[in-house]
């Protein structure tokens, strides 16, 4: 299954025309060093604009095998999007997760996708279910990127970008794609 998420929204336009375009889910970034970080007041506005909150995503109670997590986080998303289209998620980047829950819960956000270098407990500890980006290293096999990943996340995003349009290795993506669910962002073009 092939989802949408368009990052960076900052206006209500921005998030609506994600919506009509079809969009699964659409970012509202935090990071601190963003140029397109938006106050809590502007991305609650679009988040409004966009429907109500889902306040009850399901995720896996418990489990050690990562592939079987990932997967149960995919169907979730599945019947999280015949809820409601798109989710918003909000795009933090090496903050506290104590600030992430106050912004995420102030904002009205369905999920926040952990950009940094924030440890696997912060992302099981999160309030939202939480999209992990995780840069595979120069060099690695998909069995190495896998073997790196922990249960505690809704979704995975391998991403070597951050935004820079740096294209992530195909084939340890298309390796770990055949494993478990992923997300990919950054020069896929």
């Amino acid at each position: 299954m092939t989802h949408v998420k368009i990052c960076g929204c900052m206006r209500v336009e921005d998030a609506l025309a994600a919506r009509d375009a079809g969009a699964e889910f659409f970012g509202l970034v935090f990071a601190p060093r963003s140029r397109r970080r938006l106050s809590i007041e502007a991305a609650r506005e679009i988040v409004d604009a966009v429907g109500v909150p889902l306040r009850d995503i399901d995720l896996p109670a418990s489990g050690d095998d990562v592939g079987a997590w990932y997967r149960h986080g995919a169907d979730a998303l599945e019947q999280a999007l015949r809820r409601k289209r798109p989710l918003a998620v909000g795009v933090f980047e090496d903050q506290p997760i104590e600030e992430v829950d106050e912004i995420a819960e102030a904002a009205g956000l369905d999920l926040v996708q952990l950009s940094g270098r924030e440890s696997w407990a912060d992302a099981r500890r999160a309030k939202r279910p939480v999209i992990k980006a995780v840069a595979p290293p120069g060099g690695a096999s998909a069995g190495d990127v896998v073997a790196g990943l922990q249960p505690g996340p809704i979704a995975c995003l391998l991403d070597v970008s951050r935004g820079r349009g740096v294209v992530l290795d195909r084939p340890v993506a298309a390796g770990v794609a055949g494993r478990m669910p992923i997300w990919l962002a950054g020069g896929l073009a």
